[in-house]
């Protein structure tokens, strides 16, 4: 089999046949995605709630081309937002290649406050709209799909899933003040990676595989808090000395939905820079920098 093989670059990264959502597309990890997908070829469509977000990503990454974005405005709050964003999605195309669950929400407050709320939307966003978002798409992603280029379905989850950390303390990634805790966080990524091997199961006889990556700290809305009060703090515990960049999220994201990834599924890739490597540990340096 190998003398047929055709293992070039071009053939085994080539995305000008994908149709791909991104859900939270318009900031942060999802509009680097998006940018990935658009730069190399692919149809996108993003989604998020707030249009002038939307618009203006869409606008900004459709000038890089060779690939298109559309935009859709959605709200993955309950099951009807996700139903929402299906039906319009069904209207728009006939197959989809690749999602990209990436919507994401935390949530922080003192351990004895913390709101039921805080529960409800996080786990809502962060959990029930990959379920409700995969099976709604369910068709659009059997079209087409074979054992040799199967659909993806890409899951961002967390290390925040695969660790524990004295949130209070500010040692969660800055996603919340000292005295506060991202308690409901943490959570809910964890339940993303499980449900992550549950769909894998499930999808893999159909020819959809499904992968799930756990991002360290990325510039995005979310650590925006973090990195600009306690960046320092966040490299202590970076052995590459810095934070992830659009190249680094971009780039495994293409992979995964790549003919070279086409027998990988149930897999958690953690994106981090090494900073869950048990024992390292430096000293801060004054003005560091991302």
């Amino acid at each position: 089999m190998t003398s047929t093989a055709d293992l070039r670059v071009s053939s085994l990264f080539d995305f000008s046949n994908h149709v791909v959502l991104v859900t939270g597309g318009a900031t942060g990890l999802g509009e680097m995605a998006a940018q990935a997908f658009v730069q190399n070829g692919a149809k996108v469509y993003i989604a998020s709630r707030k249009e002038s977000e939307l618009k203006k990503t869409s606008d900004r990454i459709n000038k890089l081309g060779p690939g298109t974005c559309e935009y859709i405005v959605a709200d993955l709050k309950d099951k009807a937002g996700c139903d929402g964003l299906v039906k319009e999605m069904k209207k728009r195309t006939d197959r989809l290649t690749v999602l990209v669950n990436n919507t994401g929400v935390t949530w922080g407050a003192p351990y004895d406050d913390f709101p039921e709320s805080g529960w409800d939307k996080v786990m809502a966003l962060n959990v029930k709209s990959i379920f409700y978002m995969t099976a709604g798409l369910h068709p659009l992603l059997l079209k087409g799909t074979s054992v040799d280029m199967p659909s993806r379905v890409i899951n961002i989850a967390s290390v925040a899933g695969l660790m524990t950390s004295d949130v209070t303390a500010g040692d969660d990634g800055g996603l919340a003040a000292p005295g506060t805790g991202t308690y409901s966080y943490g959570p809910s990524k964890a339940a993303a990676i499980h449900l992550t091997k549950i769909q894998a199961s499930k999808l893999a006889p159909l020819n959809v595989m499904v992968n799930c990556i756990c991002p360290g700290v990325f510039p995005s809305r979310m650590t925006n808090f973090g990195i600009s009060k306690y960046l320092d703090t966040l490299l202590e515990r970076q052995p590459t000395g810095r934070v992830g960049k659009p190249s680094d999220f971009g780039g495994v994201i293409l992979f995964l939905s790549s003919t070279a990834s086409a027998h990988m599924t149930g897999n958690v890739i953690e994106l981090d820079g090494g900073s869950m490597l048990t024992g390292w540990k430096v000293k801060s340096k004054a003005g560091s920098k991302i």
